[in-house]
């Protein structure tokens, strides 16, 4: 089993706790770095939050 499907085995059914996660994250990285990487961070926690809505698309709750 790869990585990504553990990780989607994993969010299945928790995908709106891994986005406040994702976005909780970020602000706090945010936050530490002072803002020097807020669009790589914004960029990365888009990319996030797309994975999670694909897998969410991808694995309806039963």
């Amino acid at each position: 089993m790869s990585v990504m499907d553990k990780l989607k085995q994993m969010l299945k059914g928790h995908e709106d706790q891994a986005e406040q996660g994702v976005d909780k994250a970020g602000d706090m990285f945010d936050e530490r770095t002072q803002g020097k990487y807020r669009s790589q961070t914004d960029t990365a926690q888009k990319k996030a939050d797309e994975f999670i809505d694909q897998n969410r698309r991808d694995n309806p709750p039963q």
